[in-house]
């Protein structure tokens, strides 16, 4: 990023700090700012502290706290997420500044755990709003209306879920604090099909080549998975069983088809081990039994493990459009999870006999 929008050199931003912030959702915010020509203040809680993130890639002297600071010279205020946020509530001079940048109609900007803290300024009733999934009862029991989108925008609050949706976060911000017009050059913030890597990449986000190794690595999993399924399919007796592997034999080729189509996109190949995946399936498949019960166990198992798997790939990467295609694998695995289960409780209840009363025994 080399040529800046006069309109907002002049802006001064506040990014919120604590012990455990996301990195990435700190640092990307606060690169994107500065070098927009904007300027940035970094507030913490202990003026004497070092502040340290989860993934400890980062570690930020605060310029001042907020106990010191009032809120009346600044234009917007980030609150980035982690493990931060729940910190950052138990601070009440914390919670009073965002109160007042709220009230005075200042930006704030707060993505993934974030909206802990506008929680308990009680800031969120009635408003639109998103956050990380695993928060999104607390959201909406503070009376917001939450949406599962990468950016809601409601008057003067501006909130994301997660690490993939900062470039849309960071240019949203941007833009509405002047930073535009044709030297700037941002995207839109609802353009699905905007390199937005490039811009996350800029701003100290995820580089292609890190992308394209978590892209191989779904694809690995992916592979196996599928091979697994239709080596369990042939030796499955039960139809109806079967009928569920191949229903998610589908499933997998549609998520192999949207990975490598990505792949092609960004001009990069699937890695050598994604395209031998398949052949560990076939050599873990020749040494297991061939039982109904025990076919299906081993499904529900390499399900399971998928599931950990994507999970932790839809939180490690600042591209859109990969998190949105790690979160579809995850919530189609999560919804075969329950249904493989459902038929595996079915069938160890056929197998299972309750105990006979002994003699005597009352029944």
């Amino acid at each position: 990023m080399t040529n800046y929008n006069n309109h907002a050199g002049n802006k001064k931003v506040a990014i919120l700090i604590e012990n455990g912030v996301e990195d990435i959702e700190f640092a990307m915010p606060c690169n994107g700012l500065k070098q927009a020509g904007m300027e940035v203040v970094v507030l913490g809680s202990r003026m004497n502290e070092r502040y340290k993130g989860k993934r400890g890639k980062l570690a930020v002297q605060p310029d001042a706290t907020t106990t010191e600071t009032t809120v009346d010279n600044f234009d917007a205020v980030v609150i980035p997420g982690g493990l931060a946020p729940d910190k950052m509530r138990r601070n009440p001079n914390t919670v009073r500044f965002v109160q007042e940048a709220m009230q005075q109609g200042k930006w704030v900007a707060a993505i993934c755990h974030g909206p802990q803290l506008l929680i308990e300024g009680d800031l969120l009733k009635g408003r639109k709003a998103t956050g990380f999934n695993a928060i999104r009862k607390d959201i909406s029991n503070a009376g917001a209306n939450y949406l599962d989108e990468p950016l809601v925008v409601d008057g003067n609050l501006i909130t994301s879920r997660e690490p993939g949706d900062l470039p849309i976060f960071t240019t949203a911000l941007l833009s509405r604090l002047g930073y535009g017009g044709k030297d700037a050059a941002l995207p839109d913030e609802k353009d699905t099909g905007a390199e937005w890597w490039k811009l996350a990449d800029a701003w100290g986000g995820s580089t292609k080549g890190e992308i394209t190794r978590g892209l191989n690595t779904a694809l690995s999993g992916e592979r196996y998975s599928m091979e697994a399924l239709e080596q369990y399919a042939e030796k499955e007796s039960d139809t109806q069983v079967r009928s569920r592997f191949q229903e998610m034999i589908g499933n997998k080729k549609r998520h192999i088809q949207m990975l490598e189509n990505y792949l092609n996109r960004l001009g990069e190949r699937p890695s050598v081990i994604a395209n031998i995946a398949n052949q560990y399936a076939k050599v873990k498949s020749a040494f297991t039994g061939s039982d109904d019960i025990y076919q299906l166990r081993c499904a529900l198992g390499d399900v399971q493990t998928g599931i950990g798997d994507i999970s932790n790939l839809s939180a490690m990467y600042t591209d859109p459009v990969a998190t949105a295609i790690f979160k579809e694998i995850h919530h189609d695995l999560l919804k075969y999870e329950q249904q493989l289960a459902e038929v595996y409780r079915e069938g160890i209840g056929t197998q299972i006999q309750p105990p006979k009363p002994t003699t005597g025994a009352a029944v």
